[in-house]
């Protein structure tokens, strides 16, 4: 990159990105009216009125103003910026009219697939609890892929609740910012692109947090997955990233929550594609949580396995296990306590009883 990394630019770059994307999205929200890109209301739904979506166009918009500013014409950048391209593309196309898991899946690919071969990006090796495995170049570029798809579709499943996806993701991305200046490696290419989404991102939450006036879409919610799998593989590219136990740490409510869906679908024998209302984020309503409360806790927790993921990069291995201990413990009575996986049987039995008083 062509900017020497110090507290003013880091200043600056977020400066820039977070007023670009604010602006860009009043932009955004006349496109998604003038293209029919709006979020109608149905009982799976959280908001009662239609929204606009498409925001994505604002946070990809001030990442490009980003680069074009504070970057480099380098091929693995070029690579980054077709994939991003691609993988916007195919979200905007999506929330202007669906279009069929498996279309969006197959550019997915091809998205990851052009980072990954033609940026020369990807895993030569994991470093994972003092384990360390080796790949040859096959078995790393195809793992590669699938990291990047799977991360992007994580995010995008857990963009249910205002605020809450580009949250997550702003967490994410000022973690790997605070680790690189942990071990020293700042002025990298994960870096820099960590510090212009955290602006692009924090940019677009003006607009975003609860209550929304505009959802991120497809377009969004892809592209953000898709940027921080790409800056988690830089980072193990740069060595600022040492370890797996990191990316999946700062991941781990979206990664949680993507498995908690998949195993919840596959117990009542859906497809794992089929959407329901039952994520974390629903549990949390269902508690009379207030929709900001809600985003809020998450992302508390979230900061949590962030806050883990610093101090395993620190060196301070018994305080990381032992807050890891109090979150799997949380996790796990959250787990027993809600219908995240399985229904209650006394809970379906109250609401039945419920709904015959009522009638």
């Amino acid at each position: 990159m062509n900017l020497e990394v110090n507290g003013y630019s880091i200043y600056l770059i977020l400066l820039v990105t977070i007023i670009s994307s604010y602006l860009l999205t009043y932009l955004a929200k006349r496109i998604a009216y003038h293209v029919g890109a709006i979020d109608e209301p149905n009982e799976r739904k959280v908001h009662k009125v239609p929204m606009p979506r498409c925001g994505g166009l604002a946070i990809f918009g001030a990442f490009i103003i980003g680069y074009m500013i504070y970057g480099d014409p380098t091929t693995q950048m070029l690579s980054i910026l077709i994939g991003a391209f691609i993988i916007v593309l195919t979200g905007f196309i999506d929330d202007i009219k669906p279009i069929r898991a498996r279309t969006k899946f197959l550019f997915q690919i091809i998205a990851a697939a052009i980072v990954v071969f033609y940026g020369s990006t990807y895993f030569t090796e994991i470093t994972f609890l003092g384990l360390r495995i080796d790949f040859p170049y096959w078995a790393g570029t195809i793992l590669s892929v699938l990291f990047i798809v799977a991360i992007a579709n994580a995010i995008n499943l857990i963009d249910g609740l205002d605020g809450l996806a580009a949250g997550i993701s702003a967490i994410n991305y000022a973690t790997i910012a605070i680790i690189a200046f942990i071990v020293n490696r700042i002025g990298g290419l994960d870096i820099i692109l960590s510090l212009i989404m955290l602006g692009a991102t924090i940019g677009f939450l003006g607009h975003n947090f609860p209550p929304a006036k505009i959802f991120m879409g497809d377009s969004g919610s892809l592209f953000l997955g898709f940027m921080i799998a790409v800056i988690s593989l830089l980072g193990f590219k740069m060595t600022t990233i040492t370890s797996l136990v990191v990316p999946l740490l700062i991941l781990s409510i979206p990664i949680f929550d993507t498995l908690f869906a998949i195993v919840r679908r596959l117990l009542k024998g859906e497809s794992i594609g089929k959407p329901d209302k039952d994520h974390l984020h629903h549990q949390l309503l269902k508690m009379n949580f207030t929709t900001r409360k809600t985003v809020l806790i998450i992302y508390f927790v979230n900061v949590l396995f962030s806050a883990v993921s610093i101090f395993y990069v620190i060196g301070d291995n018994q305080l990381a296990i032992i807050l890891y201990v109090i979150l799997m413990i949380i996790v796990l009575f959250f787990v027993l306590k809600t219908d995240i996986i399985f229904k209650h049987k006394k809970k379906e039995k109250q609401m039945k009883k419920a709904g015959d008083d009522n009638d």
